[in-house]
């Protein structure tokens, strides 16, 4: 599978998948704006962030699939598809949050793997090297956070649909939440080997070692 990427990738910006993790993108603060409306006295607009969530989860699935189909990956695909994930996770975090959603304490704990990640591109960069690349895990964990999310926000409400969401919506919240952290424990695990094995590479030419 990695050979099969490396020789279909292209240098191309204007693709179909890179448009659609575009427009993912500037759905953000969009869907920010629409569920923080009824706490500025703007009326209820939770179907609207709804559909903004459930497109931004159609384009996630058909950017990667239509790019490793119509040999269209690309390297600005590859940091537009993890960063509009990002930042739909973080904006959802803030909006249900300040909604009184979700609690604190949970999205502390997704904020702070969000910030091991960052610590971790950081000393990456240090080493010459580029960010990880999202591998499966990290997709799994999206996809349940980015059900559960859409789920919490509908149980936000009365009647036999609002319970069967919450049911779900936490589900799934707690299977995103134990897999966000075992894929951010694994890049841990992978930028440790890295950077152990520059250090070992230096520390062998500095001592007149082929």
């Amino acid at each position: 599978m990695e050979v099969q990427e490396t020789r279909v990738q292209t240098d191309r910006v204007l693709t179909i998948p890179n448009i659609l993790s575009m427009a993912r993108l500037a759905g953000v603060p969009l869907f920010l704006w629409l569920i923080l409306r009824p706490e500025f006295g703007g009326p209820n607009s939770d179907g609207w962030a709804l559909l903004v969530l459930m497109f931004s989860g159609i384009t996630d699935y058909l950017d990667g699939k239509l790019a490793r189909r119509w040999n269209q990956i690309s390297s600005l695909g590859r940091l537009l598809d993890p960063a509009a994930d990002r930042l739909y996770i973080l904006s959802t975090l803030l909006g249900l949050t300040w909604r009184e959603i979700l609690p604190l304490w949970l999205t502390s704990v997704l904020l702070a793997r969000e910030l091991v990640l960052l610590v971790m591109v950081g000393i990456l960069r240090r080493h010459g090297y580029p960010p990880p690349q999202v591998n499966f895990l990290g997709k799994a964990a999206t996809f349940n956070l980015m059900y559960a999310f859409p789920l919490l926000l509908l149980s936000d409400g009365s009647g036999w649909i609002a319970s069967l969401a919450a049911i779900f919506g936490w589900a799934f919240a707690g299977w995103g939440t134990t897999l966000y952290w075992w894929a951010g424990i694994l890049y841990v695990v992978q930028v440790r080997r890295l950077v152990r094995a520059d250090n070992h590479g230096r520390l062998s030419q500095s001592n007149g070692r082929p």
